[in-house]
């Protein structure tokens, strides 16, 4: 992923997921990109931002905290959560943070 995510005008909310990769990959490609098409889906949501290099970052903006449950709650997003516990993560962290200004340089 290599877009700046166009999001509304503040206040909306950000979930950074931050995370240590473990060696094994038994389908994390195809689970990350179903994730991404499933969280694009979800109401409230309003766009992500991603990259990896060593420790990975992914940042997914959102509408309101509720849908930011919703989203956790997600039958496959739960699947996902356990798959990455079990298998594919060897440390990792979830932030929530309310996003009250922005500004920048860039398409729009």
């Amino acid at each position: 992923m290599s877009d700046i995510a166009q999001t509304p005008l503040p206040p909306y909310y950000a979930v950074i997921f931050t995370s240590l990769r473990t060696d094994g990959d038994q389908g994390y490609g195809e689970m990350a990109e179903r994730m991404l098409r499933l969280a694009a889906e979800q109401e409230g949501f309003l766009g992500v931002e991603s990259a990896r290099e060593g420790v990975g970052i992914t940042v997914s903006y959102w509408d309101n905290l509720e849908a930011i449950r919703q989203w956790k709650q997600n039958v496959e997003h739960l699947q996902a959560q356990r798959l990455g516990r079990e298998a594919w993560y060897a440390g990792f962290r979830v932030r929530i943070a309310k996003v009250e200004r922005e500004y920048g340089k860039g398409p729009d």
